[in-house]
């Protein structure tokens, strides 16, 4: 089983965030990293520039939409 991204060279499916709460407010998104899919489909490869202190990353759907 090999777990290598054979789509190293392509854009990534999915954008990783950190999302903070704030009281009253919506919350305030930060893009901390991003996700390609494994080729056979269970799994990612992610890479993170940061890590949130909380532990918590929102992964979403990667758009043509600049961030």
């Amino acid at each position: 089983m090999s777990d290598t991204n054979t789509n190293a060279s392509k854009a990534p499916t999915h954008v990783a965030y950190q999302v903070r709460d704030r009281e009253g407010k919506k919350g305030f998104w930060t893009r901390i990293g991003s996700a390609w899919p494994h080729a056979d489909g269970k799994g990612f490869n992610i890479q993170l520039e940061v890590v949130p202190l909380d532990g918590r990353v929102t992964l979403r759907v990667a758009s043509d939409k600049k961030d």
